[in-house]
């Protein structure tokens, strides 16, 4: 993936976070929704990470291809 499709994919999960804080301040979000919302947290920090990763190997001098995404659990304790 490169970068233009990793901030595609960003702007997808990003637009669809929002929806759902919208409807989280109008109604309340059901359990699934609140579980969805977690899910999205974790998709954006694993793609984030991987555009750091690819934008740092290609100032490396490195393939930035050979990036892979994160496992959430390491993505998830990243300090903001």
């Amino acid at each position: 993936m490169d970068d233009a499709e990793i901030l595609q994919r960003i702007d997808e999960l990003v637009d669809e976070e929002h929806k759902l804080l919208k409807k989280a301040e109008e109604e309340g979000l059901t359990d699934e929704e609140r579980v969805r919302m977690k899910e999205l947290e974790t998709r954006l920090d694993q793609c984030w990470d991987l555009l750091r990763q690819q934008r740092a190997r290609r100032h490396a001098h490195l393939n930035p291809d050979e990036a892979q995404p994160r496992d959430p659990r390491i993505v998830e304790h990243y300090l903001q």
